[in-house]
């Protein structure tokens, strides 16, 4: 027997007209964060071309000489520019094999944890180090990581582990190894908010069959929360790519030192030092916008080997 598929009527549908004025302040509430949008995210596009001029501010854009690909030529001949692109590729690859399975792993332990308000304090002390500014978190790094009075090193030394203090901040595989799990810290308590709620997508019944077959904790992680949120690894992972050649001008500068100057030239003070400083402002433009086409590549390429081993991808 065939279902007959009755189709709403005309005076049934909800037209765009009906839904502005059902939603009216829910639309209100959205006008904000669209215009800061468009403001800071496209109304700079026209801005764009100026990598394509020798720009001066005084001059604008009209008066500005017109000088075709020779600024990114200038770019692409600095051996600055080599040198930052190489830290920061290097460092933004490490970061991501090291931050990027720490949120998920810790979702996987905030899950297992069954006593409520524990839960919760634990979720809140773990989220706090993101809503903190790197000055703070530079301030606090150099109170615990001196190599004389630093109160880690004075622990240590306490305790008979070392006979003198470590160089966290002034040595240059030191301060790698800082900065990295420096920033693990500061970011992996958020990063926890978008698995759990993948977490929490999951059938109830499935862990209940799997706990009457006998299954282990573990197993039930393995075989039912991990492909759970294997879609939503995927889609992180995909938007993390597109950031390994970004870097963080302010993470970079809080822990700025002539020692270790080597590691800590970046891409984000190499625009900041050649381009901003100095006046230079198609060169920034021209490294910000390389950093922005090849952070696209990534994308696109990822995605699409995402979907060519299964998976939903990101587009």
């Amino acid at each position: 027997m065939r279902t007959k598929v009755i189709q709403p009527s005309l005076r049934d549908r909800t037209t765009w007209r009906k839904a502005f004025r059902r939603d009216w302040h829910l639309y209100l509430l959205l006008l904000v964060p669209v215009a800061l949008v468009i403001i800071f995210n496209y109304a700079a596009y026209p801005g764009l071309r100026m990598v394509f001029m020798d720009y001066k501010p005084a001059k604008g854009y009209d008066g500005s000489k017109w000088v075709g690909w020779q600024t990114f030529q200038k770019v692409f001949a600095d051996k600055d520019f080599t040198r930052a692109l190489t830290n920061s590729m290097v460092f933004n690859l490490l970061d991501l094999l090291v931050s990027f399975p720490m949120p998920i792993i810790l979702a996987l332990m905030l899950n297992e944890l069954r006593f409520p308000r524990f839960k919760k304090v634990t979720q809140t002390v773990l989220y706090l180090p993101h809503f903190l500014s790197w000055v703070i978190i530079g301030s606090v790094a150099y109170q615990l990581f001196k190599p004389s009075s630093g109160i880690v090193n004075i622990l240590l030394m306490k305790w008979g582990w070392i006979e003198q203090g470590i160089p966290f901040l002034t040595e240059k595989t030191h301060w790698a190894a800082t900065y990295l799990l420096i920033g693990v810290w500061q970011g992996m308590g958020w990063g926890t908010i978008i698995y759990l709620a993948a977490i929490t997508g999951i059938s109830g019944e499935l862990y209940e069959a799997a706990m009457i077959d006998g299954a282990s904790r573990l197993q039930r992680i393995w075989h039912i929360t991990l492909p759970g949120i294997r879609s939503t690894i995927v889609v992180l992972l995909i938007m993390n790519l597109g950031k390994i050649m970004g870097s963080n001008f302010e993470r970079l500068d809080v822990f700025a030192n002539t020692q270790v100057r080597e590691y800590q030239y970046q891409l984000a003070i190499y625009i900041y030092e050649k381009g901003l400083s100095n006046g230079k402002f198609s060169m920034a433009t021209a490294v910000g916008l390389f950093q922005s086409l090849v952070g696209l590549m990534l994308v696109l390429l990822s995605d699409r080997f995402a979907k060519a081993l299964g998976e939903d991808g990101l587009l």
